[in-house]
């Protein structure tokens, strides 16, 4: 049996009552309280995650915008120093190698941040690809990942964050070296939750204090340290995909519904840019939609969807949504059943049970 990984935060998790899970390899808290006191407090106030098991790769090099114009779908020329972009690296066939974000630090200087599942074959194939002038590190090792998400994230940070105000990190944008009680850390106005917050890279070595310090500020206004359940219901809510499940190598950006990040009229060809052309002049004969469940049952991942007696798709992530108290789900299905308002089946222990395609993101937060 392979060992699990572990994040620099392992040996606290269980101060904080943490009960751990295998997480594609990874050792991961699933809560700390409960899954739904967690979520709440996201929605309400704010929640702390530990995100170290996601991957860092540096590109750096006079040929990196080149190189990344190719390996990505989005259009990272239309980046800024400073900022951010949400995007997916295909195959040939278009289905998804990973979904990641890019952060352009200067000109010829970037970050990508990838999916903990996906390091090892994300690095290969960034490295199976490499040319011209550049080069790329694997920083996954070096660096830990906090995430503090919720309406009162900033307000929380900011005590830490004597030198700078965080309220000039816009959405999408980001800080280098901010210090944050005497730690250096990049701190990004991104998140994976639906609400306003920020994730924060640091050296791993700073990361338990940082921990404790983000909890301490933030203990009164009720503050609380959040696991992998209540990350997945978040995102799930705010219609974010997650890789092995909306997204994979035989689901393509356009079918997740990801094709705002997919820019097929940049200049540069990318890999998957054809088959991903031909898809969308052809018309997607499937996408993923938003179903919420007539009859009493929880559509879950991987349970087979129904119109009649022809199987049109299955669930990709289900659960009782605990913003909204209600069973929902997110389904790969046929498009010709993809509009609002149909009514379809889920197969739940045997039986089938009556759902309806509703419109996504199923929550949305009321902006300031």
């Amino acid at each position: 049996m392979t060992e699990l990984k572990r994040t620099p935060l392992f040996e606290v998790y269980k101060e904080y009552g943490g009960k751990t899970i295998d997480f594609g390899g990874w050792e991961l808290p699933v809560q700390f309280s409960s899954i739904k006191e967690e979520h709440e407090a996201v929605r309400t106030k704010a929640g702390l995650f530990d995100v170290s098991h996601m991957g860092e790769v540096e590109v750096k090099g006079s040929d990196s915008l080149k190189y990344l114009q190719k390996m990505v779908t989005n259009d990272v020329s239309k980046l800024k120093n400073s900022g951010a972009q949400y995007t997916a690296m295909c195959y040939e066939n278009g289905g998804t190698v990973d979904d990641l974000l890019v952060y352009k630090i200067e000109d010829n200087h970037y970050l990508l941040v990838i999916n903990a599942s996906n390091i090892e074959k994300d690095y290969r194939w960034l490295e199976d690809h490499l040319e011209g002038n550049v080069q790329i590190e694997n920083l996954s090792e070096k660096t830990a990942q906090l995430a503090l998400q919720g309406p009162i994230a900033e307000s929380v940070l900011q005590k830490l964050a004597s030198d700078k105000n965080l309220g000039e990190i816009g959405f999408f944008k980001f800080q280098q070296e901010v210090i944050l009680n005497g730690k250096k850390a990049l701190v990004s106005r991104t998140g994976y939750t639906g609400e306003d917050g920020f994730e924060i890279y640091c050296d791993t070595k700073d990361a338990v204090e940082l921990w404790k310090e983000i909890l301490h500020a933030g203990e009164e206004e009720g503050v609380i340290p959040c696991g992998l359940g209540a990350r997945d219901t978040l995102r799930f809510e705010a219609n974010l995909p997650l890789y092995g499940q909306e997204l994979s190598s035989s689901i393509s950006p356009l079918e997740a519904g990801i094709g705002f990040a997919v820019k097929l009229n940049k200049e540069d060809d990318f890999i998957g840019k054809e088959a991903l052309k031909a898809q969308k002049e052809k018309g997607l004969t499937r996408k993923v939609v938003g179903i919420e469940m007539i009859d009493r049952g929880i559509p879950r991942h991987g349970y087979l969807v129904f119109k009649g007696e022809e199987q049109i798709g299955e669930v990709t992530t289900g659960t009782q949504s605990p913003t909204l108290k209600k069973n929902i789900g997110l389904a790969l299905v046929k498009s010709e059943y993809a509009f609002q308002g149909q009514e379809l089946e889920v197969e739940i222990r045997g039986k089938r049970l009556r759902v309806q395609v509703v419109p996504t993101p199923f929550y949305k937060r009321e902006k300031k």
